[in-house]
């Protein structure tokens, strides 16, 4: 099925973007989500009225994250989890955890945006890639450090 794009996706192309994709991810995620129209030939006409108020909101969206990645750079996230002695965690840190920390910093992410290969099993330091935009990346320390709680 053909679309055409509604907004940049880093996978499909770029606005405007006449894509060929599955029709069950053109149905059930990117028309539903306002990502992409069926490319007819009435909505081809209608993409090319409604052409710059999409690249003017796509800037808009941009020039946010831009600002969002400046304040983020350099920024150390620090999790207090429960850990065994050896530095095992009882539990792990997910993404969930990641955003709540950066949430307490006043820096609202989306869950999906955070992008890390496995959750954290251990006590330690690591890098984690924070997806603010389609262009805009930027990584973030986490330190995980075991909390000061009752030892027997």
């Amino acid at each position: 099925m053909q679309v055409i794009l509604l907004e940049k996706n880093q996978k499909l192309g770029n606005l405007g973007d006449v894509a060929n994709v599955k029709s069950g991810y053109a149905r059930n995620y990117l028309i539903p989500k306002g990502k992409a129209k069926p490319a007819t030939k009435a909505n081809l006409a209608e993409f090319e009225l409604i052409k710059a108020e999409l690249v003017a909101r796509e800037a808009d969206i941009l020039s946010t994250a831009q600002t969002l990645e400046a304040a983020m750079i350099d920024i150390v996230c620090t999790i207090t989890a429960n850990a065994s002695e050896e530095g095992k965690l009882y539990g792990s840190v997910s993404a969930a955890d990641i955003v709540s920390s950066l949430a307490s910093m006043g820096h609202e992410v989306e869950k999906r945006d955070v992008n890390m290969s496995d959750a954290i099993h251990h006590v330690g330091e690591y890098q984690v890639s924070v997806a603010l935009h389609t262009d805009i990346v930027v990584n973030i320390k986490v330190i995980v450090v075991a909390s000061e709680g009752d030892k027997e």
